[in-house]
């Protein structure tokens, strides 16, 4: 567990994550959050920032050739120091409510498995960006605590992290990480399956803000209608007529391309379930494992981990702010 006296405690916490981040104050909790998203023009010779967060979000896949629109992350970890400098820039002084601010000490949420160039290449940023004495978090621990597992005790538990970039598995026991495996991929990926689906077996192509709004529409209308009778309206580019086409796909259909998307991380979990100790593995059927971040929701995902590891699995409450809330709870000690 992280731990600091009162006068070092970090004011901020950031949950940096590929589709949205998300900035947390000590005294108010989730204060900003936005799509990791910067528009820029000029990008080639002298970068300017356009826009950024959530006015950037309408521009994707929409701008003329001068302007650019890049996120800093890509499958969970940084990739683009300036892009996630400017977009820090952007956020922290509006999560602050005041401007010009003085450096803040933060809590940085950063994937388990991330390598030291990816851990440095976060705190270069952050250090540009202004944040002082920035301290990198695992992301299964901070999700683990906002999902309300107590971490302190000599008890195991597994957080399955379904993050949009990233998907982690880790064990937990007295406050540290016993085990953890990742996948490089998430909700993006499911996204992209969507519209690879779409382009082989009907012949239509879609962008990728399309791809995510068929699935969230998905994810929404199957969990009101509890079944798969359901189905999504598609518009895109018919790759046959070359001009504006819709259809219907039954949410059936869908169910297919996530019960494939389903299996690799299936895979992950019954690598990590094989590795774990009998009396952890002990506890772990009694408490049994707990889905956290925005893909916990997907449709179809937790009845498939049930069945291949008869183990009871559990959605947290707001998994997709359970980093953030879990990086809350380290701010107030």
């Amino acid at each position: 567990m992280v731990s600091f006296s009162s006068c070092m405690r970090p004011e901020l916490a950031i949950d940096f994550g590929t589709a949205n981040l998300r900035v947390i104050r000590r005294d108010a909790g989730v204060v900003f959050d936005e799509p990791s998203l910067c528009c820029f023009t000029d990008l080639a010779t002298a970068p300017r920032l356009v826009a950024a967060g959530a006015a950037a979000q309408p521009m994707v896949d929409r701008t003329p050739r001068k302007l650019a629109v890049r996120r800093p992350l890509r499958r969970g970890v940084l990739q683009d120091i300036h892009t996630a400098t400017e977009l820090l820039r952007y956020a922290v002084p509006k999560a602050l409510g005041r401007k010009p601010w003085r450096r803040a000490r933060t809590l940085i949420g950063v994937p388990a498995d991330a390598t030291q160039a990816e851990r440095r290449a976060l705190l270069t940023a952050a250090a540009d960006a202004g944040l002082s004495a920035a301290e990198l978090v695992p992301e299964p621990l901070a999700a683990a605590l906002g999902a309300g597992v107590r971490l302190e005790e000599p008890r195991g538990a597994i957080i399955v992290e379904c993050g949009a970039g990233t998907t982690e598995v880790a064990v937990l026991s007295l406050g540290g990480i016993c085990i953890t495996r990742s996948l490089r991929a998430g909700g993006a990926a499911l996204d992209q399956a969507i519209a690879d689906h779409l382009h082989f077996r009907h012949k239509i192509l879609i962008g990728r803000q399309s791809a995510e709004r068929i699935k969230k529409d998905y994810v929404g209308e199957h969990r009101d209608l509890r079944g798969s009778d359901g189905v999504i309206e598609v518009k895109g580019r018919s790759l046959i007529s070359m001009a504006p086409h819709s259809l219907h796909i039954s949410f059936a259909e869908l169910d297919r391309v996530v019960e494939k998307h389903a299996t690799s991380i299936i895979r992950v979990i019954r690598d990590v379930l094989n590795e774990t100790p009998p009396e952890l593995s002990h506890d772990l059927h009694l408490n049994g494992i707990i889905l956290t971040g925005g893909g916990a929701v997907t449709p179809r995902l937790r009845e498939m981990i049930e069945r291949d590891t008869r183990l009871p699995v559990i959605v947290a409450d707001d998994p997709a702010l359970c980093v953030a809330q879990g990086l809350h709870r380290m701010l107030k000690g």
